[in-house]
C-alpha cells in the first residue's frame, strides 16, 4: 500500500577466531529554522534499496549524498563526535548506530545545519557545508527528529499547511494532500493532532518531512516507542521511500531494524568503530563455524575432523557437541557429514552459526568498554 502512494506522491575490526580451537587440523526560510508555539512544538528543518550489479554500479558512479571528512564536534571541553569521515551513496538508506551519547544526534544536528563543526568538512546534497550554504541545504533535505514536535491544538491539516507555508511550498494544497495519502493519513486529516496516538503523530511527522520532496531524509529513531504494527508501517513506507530514490540517513537503536532496512550501517561511539553491509561486519569480526551435535560423544573427535576440507580447526562445546571453525561451510558441511557417519556417529544436527547486526554491535562496545577501563 505504502509503496503505491509515495509514487504518487513522488510523481515527478580485526577478524575475531574462535577460541580454544585446536590446530592444524582444517527554500526553507532561514527564520523558519526553529519555531515555538503555546504549544512547545518545535519546528522542523527544511523541507530503493538499489539491487543488483547495475543499481550499484549508478551508485558508485553518482557523486555522493552525503560526504563528511574528518568531522568533529566539541562542546566546551567535551567532545561529542571526533575525527568523522564517511560518505553515503545517492539512494542508499544508511544505519547510523551507536549508545547514547556516542554523537549519532549530533552529526545528524551538524549535517541539517543546526550547529556548525569545531572541524572537518562535510557536502550535503551535493552541497558544502557552510554558514553560507545553509538555506540551500535546507531545501533539499528534511530531518524528522525523535519527538514528533507537532501543534497538538492544530489538526494535522493546519500542521502541515504551517509549515508548508514556512517552506514556501508551491501548490501547498495538493503537497498536504499527497504527502497524508502518502503516509495513510487522508482520513484524519481534520483531527487535532492531541487527539492522535504516538503512532499516527509520527506518521505526520513523516508526512511534514515529505512536503518539500527532499533529496536526503535524516530519520532520528523514527519508531522509538512505536507498536510493533506502527513499526512495520514506517518500515514499509522507508522500503518505498527507498524505491524512489530518496537518501535516507537512519539512526536508530533498534539493530533488527536497521539489519532489515540498511544497505550499510556505521557504528558511532564518539569516533567511527566500523562502517560497512551488515554481511561484512559479520565476516569481519567473527570466524565462521559449524555447530555439530551427536547422539553420544565422539571417542576421538580429534581423528575424526582431521584434515577435513575447509576445516581450520574445532572445539567441544558440551558432552556431545563440537564447534568446527570453517573457512568455507559450503565445503566443510559435506565433508564433516560423510567424516561422521564413516566414523559411526549417530548425527544429530549440523548447523551454521548466524551472528546478528546485535552481536557485532556488542562486540564493538563492548570492546570500548574494556578499553576505557585499562
Amino acid at each position: 500500500m505504502f509503496s503505491i502512494l509515495i509514487s504518487i506522491f513522488f510523481g515527478k575490526g580485526p577478524r575475531r577466531g574462535v577460541h580454544g580451537m585446536h590446530r592444524g587440523v582444517g527554500p526553507a526560510r532561514d527564520e523558519a529554522r526553529h519555531v515555538n508555539s503555546n504549544d512547545g512544538a518545535p519546528g522542523l528543518t527544511g523541507i530503493g534499496r538499489r539491487h543488483g550489479d547495475e543499481a550499484g554500479r549508478q551508485a558508485s558512479a553518482d557523486p555522493p549524498a552525503i560526504e563528511v571528512r574528518h568531522l568533529t564536534k566539541d562542546f566546551g571541553g567535551r567532545t561529542a563526535v571526533a575525527d568523522v569521515s564517511f560518505s553515503v551513496a545517492r539512494g542508499e538508506v544508511f544505519g547510523f548506530l551507536g549508545p547514547n551519547g556516542a554523537g549519532k544526534t549530533t552529526t545528524v544536528r551538524t549535517l541539517g545545519t543546526l550547529v556548525a563543526p569545531t572541524s572537518g568538512s562535510a557536502t550535503v546534497a551535493g552541497i558544502p557545508l557552510t554558514p553560507e550554504n545553509g538555506v540551500e541545504i535546507r531545501r533539499r533535505i528534511s530531518i524528522m527528529p525523535e519527538s514528533p514536535g507537532l501543534y497538538l491544538r492544530l489538526s494535522v491539516t493546519e500542521n502541515l499547511a504551517c509549515f508548508a507555508d514556512l517552506y514556501e511550498a508551491l501548490d501547498p494544497g495538493d503537497r498536504i494532500d499527497r504527502a497524508l495519502r502518502a503516509v495513510n493519513l487522508a482520513d484524519r486529516a481534520n483531527d487535532a493532532c492531541g487527539t492522535l496516538s504516538k503512532g499516527l503523530r509520527q506518521r505526520v511527522a513523516l508526512a511534514r518531512a515529505l512536503l518539500s520532496d527532499p533529496q536526503v531524509l535524516f530519520l532520528d529513531e523514527p519508531t522509538s516507542g512505536l507498536d510493533p504494527a506502527a513499526a512495520r508501517d514506517v518500515h514499509e513506507l522507508i522500503d518505498a521511500l527507498r524505491r524512489r530514490g530518496v537518501t535516507i540517513f537512519l539512526t536508530t537503536h533498534r539493530l533488527e531494524e536497521a539489519e532489515r532496512l540498511c544497505d550499510r550501517v556505521a557504528i558511532m561511539n564518539t569516533t567511527l568503530r566500523t562502517i560497512g553491509r551488515p554481511d561484512e561486519l559479520r565476516d569481519q569480526l567473527f570466524a565462521r563455524t559449524l555447530t555439530v551435535q551427536t547422539l553420544a560423544p565422539l571417542p576421538d573427535p580429534g581423528r575424526v575432523f582431521a584434515g577435513l576440507p575447509a576445516v581450520d580447526g574445532w572445539h567441544q562445546d558440551g558432552p556431545a557437541v563440537y564447534v568446527l571453525a570453517v573457512s568455507d561451510s559450503t565445503a566443510a558441511a559435506p565433508a564433516v557429514t560423510r567424516a561422521l557417519v564413516a566414523a559411526g556417529a549417530d548425527v544429530l544436527s549440523i548447523s551454521e552459526s548466524h551472528h546478528s547486526l546485535e552481536d557485532v554491535y556488542l562486540e564493538l562496545i563492548d570492546q570500548d568498554q574494556e578499553a576505557s577501563r585499562r
